[in-house]
């Protein structure tokens, strides 16, 4: 045997327990645990894997993790819903109203102007299509178009086309706060053309070069209308003219303008870049048409008595004239002409001296065209007769002045009738001096027939500008004044009131305020007519016949101051006039004021013309030498258009003077 110890068998004991996490479990007899951080002396370090060993990885704890993460996005959502609230509920008014702004606008859909004809349904003003030139600043900032200057660029182009000022324009494109400016109204289909193709060029350009902007990509147009008159000239103291805002500016183009204008209309919808977003729908409110006129004038007469007016005046070298001509029985004006005149297609080639209606917006000193009012009172007062004598001296001594005739004279013998006739400024003197039985009494009877002539007040036209003229109360007349009305100095009217005086002498004595309108069509095509002048009777049918006799032999007797006026198978009844002027540039007078006035037939009166010239400097002054030939033109043209033929019947020939 061997004196080595032989092997232990192992002895099999109970098996040792298994942790569920992968380490033994200490079976019996096992040493305790060794205290975290000690090591056995000569062994591996418990931080460290044993060779062979399974690898143990230990994992941190979630929870403060998940904490943060949470924490942040509560803070997150709690902004979000905070400035949810504050859109939706705080400040939801305002931010609609904001987008409202910004993608709604609403634009003015302007009425169709009514048109203005003659009596006859002849186009005297009219509106024809045109556009309204628009631009939208916002994109013309740099922002949008990547260059600086893109408004003056822009106004460089427009300017020449649009007849404006380049930095006016370009001002308007740099407006701030707004996706809307006008830039032109009312140009022609022709200006905007010229705009679109020359936008459509650049844009083409744009495509094939990136570096070229086209910088009229912000400019549009909008439908409007403007106003045109198809005769030019013709009636424009009448017409008037339209602004460029679309109001009328003067005549019946203002007077009427409510009329003329109708109610503008509204559209309201979404745009993007200045442009309409057709599936984001509109509201529309439609405009209304404005009514149509009708006047009472005849355009050919007007042409005619214009065509005349302005002949005289060149050839006279005068500073203006009118002729209006009416007709006697109905106050309708047929024609009223004024020279210079101005085309209301151009008003920036107007004189501003000729702009507006001189025949009833001048005031002027008619002269002896006044002394028919005064034989009006005294036939009707019965102090006098038209074959009453009177005897009238080369001078006249009355209150502080001595007064004379027009022409050296020695004593003429004349009737009543001849101091009419002869246009004598004494005997018409001494005729009304019998009005009263002192001056006194004799001038407030004068001013009685004066005022019921419509001396001194509105004719009833009611035109923009319508002076009312001047006629002093009796008692403030002074000493010369007292003499110097009777015949027409002292007193100042309007053409208007000058022609209706003698219509309503023609009128059998009944005065009929002047009209110039017929009347008005809607636009549902049914016409109104213009409500009936007012009528009142200032004399007697007797002595507006008696009267009409006696103004025959001022154009028939060879002792006449009117026979240039003398037209060939008619009677004609008439008066001149030549007043002295007061410069209305220095309130004094110089020169002279020379009319015509009269109506015919003598016997039975159609129409009545007045002419009146101011300041003719070249040639005669004397009304009857230049204003009859006028009135004689204008006259026989009336009559002819008119289709009034002569009576037959010769003139009444009342004898003018007398055998002492």
């Amino acid at each position: 045997m061997s004196d080595r110890e032989p092997p232990r068998r192992r002895v099999p004991g109970p098996a040792r327990p298994v942790r569920t996490d992968g380490r033994r479990r200490p079976g019996p007899g096992a040493r305790p645990a060794r205290r975290p951080g000690t090591s056995r002396p000569g062994t591996v370090r418990s931080g460290a894997a044993r060779p062979g060993a399974p690898r143990t990885i230990r994992l941190g704890s979630p929870r403060p993790r998940l904490r943060l993460v949470s924490l942040v996005l509560a803070l997150v959502m709690t902004a979000f819903v905070v400035r949810l609230l504050q859109v939706q509920a705080v400040d939801a008014g305002e931010y609609a109203a904001k987008a409202q702004l910004n993608r709604y606008v609403v634009h003015t859909l302007a009425a169709e102007r009514g048109g203005i004809t003659d009596r006859d349904g002849v186009a005297l003003a009219s509106s024809v299509d045109a556009n309204d030139i628009t631009a939208d600043p916002t994109m013309f900032t740099r922002e949008e178009t990547d260059i600086a200057d893109a408004p003056e660029r822009a106004a460089a182009l427009l300017a020449p086309i649009l007849g404006q000022d380049q930095a006016e324009i370009a001002g308007k494109l740099k407006a701030e706060k707004t996706r809307y400016v006008v830039l032109a109204r009312r140009q022609t289909p022709q200006v905007w053309k010229q705009i679109s193709d020359l936008r459509s060029a650049l844009a083409k350009k744009s495509r094939e070069d990136s570096a070229t902007v086209n910088v009229l990509a912000g400019v549009f147009q909008e439908a409007s209308s403007k106003r045109v008159y198809p005769n030019g000239d013709l009636a424009a103291g009448i017409l008037g003219w339209v602004g460029a805002d679309g109001t009328g500016g003067g005549g019946i183009e203002q007077q009427l303008n409510e009329e003329l204008s109708g109610e503008d209309g509204k559209i309201r919808y979404a745009q993007s870049g200045g442009r309409q977003v057709p599936t984001a729908g509109s509201t529309e409110t439609p405009a209304v048409p404005g009514s149509d006129v009708e006047l009472t004038i005849d355009r050919d007469i007007q042409w005619a008595a214009q065509n005349a007016i302005a002949e005289q005046v060149e050839e006279s070298k005068a500073d203006r004239g009118y002729v209006i001509v009416q007709d006697t029985a109905t106050g309708q004006i047929l024609a009223m002409a004024n020279s210079p005149g101005f085309d209301p297609n151009d008003l920036s080639k107007a004189d501003p001296d000729a702009l507006g209606n001189a025949a009833l917006q001048d005031a002027f000193e008619p002269g002896s065209t006044a002394k028919v009012m005064s034989m009006a009172a005294v036939l009707e007062e019965n102090v006098a007769t038209p074959s009453t004598r009177v005897t009238v001296p080369n001078r006249l001594h009355r209150g502080d002045r001595l007064f004379q005739d027009d022409v050296d004279h020695p004593t003429w013998y004349l009737t009543l009738n001849g101091v009419l006739a002869k246009s004598s400024n004494i005997g018409t003197i001494l005729a009304t001096g019998q009005l009263g039985d002192t001056q006194a009494e004799a001038n407030q009877v004068l001013h009685s027939y004066l005022r019921k002539f419509g001396i001194g007040s509105p004719t009833g036209l009611g035109f923009p500008g319508e002076t009312k003229g001047i006629l002093a109360q009796p008692k403030d007349w002074s000493t010369s004044q007292q003499y110097t009305i009777p015949f027409g100095q002292g007193v100042s009217i309007n053409a208007m009131q000058a022609a209706s005086v003698f219509s309503t002498v023609a009128n059998g004595g009944v005065r009929v305020e002047p009209t110039l309108v017929r009347g008005t069509k809607g636009p549902d095509g049914r016409f109104t007519p213009a409500p009936e002048p007012r009528k009142t009777r200032v004399v007697s049918e007797e002595t507006a016949t008696t009267l009409a006799r006696m103004l025959e032999s001022v154009v028939d007797d060879e002792e006449g101051t009117g026979t240039k006026a003398r037209i060939p198978g008619y009677r004609v009844a008439g008066k001149t006039g030549t007043a002295n002027r007061v410069d209305p540039a220095t309130g004094k007078y110089r020169g002279y004021t020379s009319s015509f006035a009269g109506f015919a037939p003598a016997d039975n009166p159609r129409v009545t013309v007045y002419c009146a010239i101011q300041n003719a400097t070249e040639g005669s002054y004397f009304g009857g030498q230049i204003c009859g030939p006028v009135y004689k033109e204008v006259m026989q043209f009336a009559l002819k258009t008119l289709q009034v033929p002569p009576t037959g019947a010769g003139p009444a020939r009342l004898p003018v003077t007398f055998q002492p």
